[in-house]
């Protein structure tokens, strides 16, 4: 588990294109929807040095089958994981850094939505993305003094 967070790496969006790839080549046949979601995705801003990928499928019984896949790809299958309607995968890199996860909805779900309508208002609006930034410095450093 990462708990710090870092200034932002203008690497991270090249890191989110390289994984997205990676995972659409290792789904071949499977039609998905990828975005750059959480803090490493907005530029300016302090993060988990951890790369969040959403995805949209058509089908989450598909995504289901695929299993092997995204262990082939270096995930770890987790389910649901508290969330209905959600498959969340999570990677490392061996040594027990975690490096990306992977969120998984069908189409249309709320959840979606609101990972997005998220972003996208921090990316337009720089003054709350800083407050947003220095509040998760405050609670980390916090959380790191005891």
């Amino acid at each position: 588990m990462v708990d710090h967070v870092v200034p932002h790496k203008p690497e991270w969006k090249h890191a989110f294109l390289c994984e997205a790839h990676a995972i659409q080549s290792g789904l071949s046949g499977t039609e998905i929807e990828l975005h750059h979601i959480g803090s490493t995705s907005i530029e300016g801003i302090l993060a988990k040095p951890i790369i969040d990928i959403l995805g949209a499928v058509s089908d989450l019984k598909e995504i289901d089958s695929k299993s092997g896949a995204f262990e082939g790809l270096g995930y770890e299958v987790m389910g649901a994981f508290g969330i209905a309607g959600r498959r969340y995968f999570r990677k490392g890199d061996g040594l027990g850094k975690r490096t990306h996860h992977l969120h998984i909805f069908q189409t249309g779900s709320a959840h979606i939505e609101r990972h997005l309508a998220f972003r996208d208002y921090l990316v337009e609006h720089p003054g709350k993305a800083a407050e947003y930034s220095a509040l998760k410095a405050k609670l980390t450093s916090s959380r790191n003094a005891t």
